[in-house]
Order: structure tokens, then C-alpha cells, then sequence
């Protein structure tokens, strides 16, 4: 399969993989941004959160499909693959759901968080300098001799086109849900790094609401997407730099490129400090703890970079949740602190709980929060 012949049918063909092993990751309404963009009418906004997923991001999708599409070809081999982190659990899970070794090549930096959890799957982890990659190529040359010595087959993060099926199936998700009640969608909001995620959202999304303009978000310094849209070419960036890990390749895939050629119209870029603002801002108004990636497509619009047009709805994708321990850690004390200053002016008579403070639970996602399942 090629990228220019996948097609929604495929898209369908891997939600039929992916109902074996996990559940829909959940489509939230956020009232709280709807006020913040001052939508008028019915216009509502919708959080695709894939932080509830068993890894903390998107990234099983398109790993759960790629296995189960090449299982036979792997057979009692192990596969071999590269991640900053988040396609790292993800193909983790999935090597662990279909019984098979995996041997990942991560970035010695990589939050310790994202190490855990791919470890906790039963992978193998093999580290690389990432601030010197530019330079040496360490990353796709330990991937090639780990392949070569181990006789692995090598998956790709995002560039194939089992990848990019899966991934679609969060789209798909979207898509049905929405439709079930009704709605229409004038603007899509998703991340763009290797093109993965956004090429199979963006073919689902096209296919059940052909009139939404669909948007790439990247990082100001990591925005070789915008780029490559400007020159009608894929552009290469020799040292993205960004607070989102999960943003920094040097360029779009080549299976991705002419699919989000196609679809996505437009890219914007955001500076990290709106990243942050957001990931605050996630927190304070629905108890998200959500990484930089996960985050930066709501920056997006908060900062208003993305002004909302149209009559429709606006749906934005939190890729995921895998925080670093010291970004949680300020978030936290930040509550904690407003917390004890809201609380001094309060009566002594009123009785404090944690749904008073809107405040998060020790996990990632909040289980007592009610969040609208996607069927």
C-alpha cells in the first residue's frame, strides 16, 4: 500500500484492529475554551485527548496496525525501531499485545517518564546523543545496525502507510461521534511532526466534514512543515529545537508529505512560551496534565494564532500526556499556591473539597472528571 492509495477504507479496515485491544480515547467539550474565544451561537469546541490512552499518546494507533499488518513478515523476529518517546510505548504496547521482542532506539534526554513506560511493556531500550544527531546521524544508524545484527524488521514512527491508517482511526472516532449528535466542523487543529498523526486525521476528517479547513501546528523553531508548504517541496530542518520532544523531526515523512500536500491548507507555528501558557491553562480549567506536543494546538488558538472561523465547530487534538516530572512538578506547585491563597479568603465556615478548587487528581487524567466517550 502506498501513501496515495490509502484511502478512508483503510482508515475503517484498521478501527477493526484496534477495537481488539483498546477503547476510543474520549472527545471532551470544553466550555471553558469555548468562553475563552468568545464562539457565538452554537459553535462548540472539542478536546481529542489521547493522554487516556494505556501509553499517553496517539502513537499506539498507527504501532497496533503496523504489527498487525506485518505480523506474519515478522514472525519469530524482533522489530526494531526509533522514538523520542511516545512511538516508543506505543509499539511497546503493541509488541507486548502480539507477543513480539522489540529493541527502540530513544534519545538520551527523553523525558524519564516516556523511558518507564516503554520499558514497563517489555522493550529493549538503546539510547543516542539527540544534540549531536544533526551531526552524526546516530539515530537512524544504530536503528540500521540493531535491524541488521538482531535480523529485525524496522517499523517507522510515522512514515508508512500502516502508520498513518491507524493513527486515522482517532479521526474516524471524531468523525462519528460528531456526526451522532449532529454537529459540523469549520476548523480541525492538529500537531505536525512526521506527518503520521495529522495524515491520518486529516484523511478521516476530510472524508466526514469536507469544507473544515484543516490545520498543522508545530513549534516556531521547529516548523519544517510550514516550510515545506511555503516552497511545495518537503523541507529539511538540520536542528529543530523545541520544549516539544515529540515535535522534532527534521521533516515530514515522505509517505505523509503528499497526503497533507493534499488536505492541510494551512500551518501555523507557536513560540514554546504560548505552549506553556496552555499547558497552565489546561490544567487550571480541566485538570489536564498535558505535554508540550499535547499541548501547542491549544496555544494555538488561546494566543490566537488560529482565530476561529466559520460556523462550525472546532476540534483540537491533545496528542498526549507524557510530561516531564519537573514541568508536572511546577504545575502542581502553582496550584498548590493558588490554592492556599483562594482558601485564606474564604469563610471558616465553608467546607473545602477538590471539586471547590478544580483540582486534579495524582494521575495524569482525572478519573473523576466526566468525559463523553467516543462509541
Amino acid at each position: 500500500m502506498s501513501s496515495l492509495a490509502i484511502t478512508i477504507d483503510h482508515v475503517r479496515q484498521a478501527a477493526e484492529v484496534i477495537a481488539k485491544h483498546i477503547s476510543p480515547a474520549p472527545l471532551v467539550r470544553s466550555y471553558a475554551l469555548e468562553k475563552e474565544l468568545g464562539l457565538s451561537g452554537d459553535r462548540r469546541v472539542w478536546l481529542k485527548d489521547y493522554g487516556w490512552t494505556p501509553v499517553g499518546s496517539f502513537k499506539l494507533l498507527g504501532a497496533l496496525n503496523w504489527i498487525d499488518a506485518n505480523v506474519t513478515r515478522i514472525g519469530d523476529r524482533p522489530v526494531a525501531a526509533h522514538s523520542s518517546g511516545n512511538f516508543a510505548a506505543g509499539i511497546s504496547f503493541a509488541a507486548m499485545r502480539y507477543k513480539k521482542r522489540l529493541i527502540v532506539v530513544m534519545p538520551d534526554s527523553a523525558p524519564r517518564t516516556k523511558f518507564e513506560l516503554t520499558r514497563s511493556f517489555g522493550a529493549e531500550v538503546r539510547t543516542y546523543d539527540i544534540a549531536r544527531d544533526h551531526e552524526t546521524g546516530e539515530r537512524d544508524r544504530l536503528t540500521r545496525e540493531i535491524a541488521e545484527r538482531e535480523n529485525a524488521v524496522q517499523a517507522s514512527p510515522y512514515d508508512d502507510p500502516h502508520v498513518i491508517a491507524g493513527n486515522g482511526v482517532g479521526g474516524l472516532e471524531i468523525v462519528e461521534e460528531l456526526r451522532r449528535q449532529g454537529r459540523n466542523v469549520s476548523q480541525f487543529l492538529c500537531q505536525v511532526s512526521g506527518g503520521g498523526l495529522m495524515a491520518g486525521h486529516a484523511i478521516a476528517v476530510a472524508d466526514g466534514f469536507p469544507a473544515a479547513e484543516i490545520i498543522g501546528v508545530e513549534p516556531s523553531d521547529a516548523d519544517d512543515f510550514a516550510r515545506s508548504l511555503a516552497a511545495n517541496e518537503r523541507t529539511r530542518l538540520e536542528r529543530p529545537r523545541s520544549i516539544c520532544d515529540g515535535l522534532l523531526s527534521y521533516d515530514v515523512g515522505e509517505h505523509n508529505w503528499p497526503i497533507l500536500q493534499r488536505l492541510v491548507k494551512a500551518a501555523v507555528a507557536v513560540p514554546d512560551d504560548m505552549t506553556r501558557q496552555a499547558m497552565r491553562w489546561l490544567y487550571e480549567k480541566h485538570g489536564l496534565r498535558t505535554e508540550p506536543s499535547g499541548a501547542i494546538t491549544t496555544a494555538a488558538l488561546l494566543s490566537g494564532v488560529v482565530k476561529p472561523r466559520g460556523e462550525g465547530d472546532i476540534v483540537v487534538v491533545l496528542s498526549g500526556a507524557q510530561c516531564r516530572r519537573e514541568l508536572v512538578s511546577q504545575l502542581d506547585r502553582r496550584r498548590f499556591t493558588e490554592h492556599r491563597l483562594s482558601a485564606a479568603d474564604r469563610k471558616p465556615a465553608r467546607s473545602s473539597t477538590s471539586r471547590d478548587h478544580g483540582c486534579a487528581s495524582p494521575s495524569p487524567r482525572s478519573p473523576k472528571r466526566p468525559i463523553r466517550s467516543v462509541r
